[in-house]
């Protein structure tokens, strides 16, 4: 006999690996991947919890505590990030500057590299609800992994997404304290 507890906890890691190919898999600008991806749990995701309750009460945001509670109930945390790395466009100016020349110049980042995360993640998000696995897309967390550099220090952006199962999702209907 295999519990429920295995089953989900299984459920849950096939669930971000099918994640994680999908956010490959993805639309990308020019086809240039500046995506990295990865999958934490046990300690590490703790440690990920623990650095975000620090900056809440560093900088006063009650946001930042709250998330680092709901991201204590996930399994596993899925971990998104981009380089910031010019197309190599002659015209565009979307990013706000003349050329890429001028946006990596001025250490900018490309609205392709902002684009194709958001996309990436997306794809992502779109396979852990088919498979009614709970998820939100976070901000909080990811910068406690940009901070810690788990992605590498050339990551700019990073988004993570919290797995769990059960009853009622931890990360919806949150209340700020």
């Amino acid at each position: 006999m295999i519990s429920s507890d295995e089953a989900e906890k299984k459920a849950i890691r096939q669930v971000a690996n099918l994640m994680l190919a999908a956010a490959r898999t993805a639309p990308k600008a020019r086809g240039i991947d500046n995506l990295v991806t990865a999958i934490v749990e046990g300690e590490e995701k703790n440690s990920i919890a623990r650095r975000m309750f620090e900056i809440g009460k560093e900088k006063g945001s009650a946001s930042f505590v709250r998330d680092a509670k709901g991201i204590r109930f996930a399994e596993v945390l899925v971990l998104f990030g981009t380089r910031a790395k010019p197309m190599g466009l002659k015209i565009c100016s979307l990013c706000g500057f003349k050329d890429c020349a001028e946006l990596e110049k001025k250490d900018g980042i490309c609205i392709f590299n902002t684009t194709d995360l958001g996309i990436a993640v997306s794809s992502a998000a779109s396979v852990a609800g088919a498979h009614h696995i709970d998820n939100r897309i976070m901000y909080t967390p990811g910068i406690a992994v940009k901070e810690m550099n788990l992605l590498g220090e050339d990551i700019r952006i990073v988004f993570v997404i919290p797995l769990t199962v059960t009853a009622k999702s931890p990360f919806f209907d949150r209340k700020e304290k």
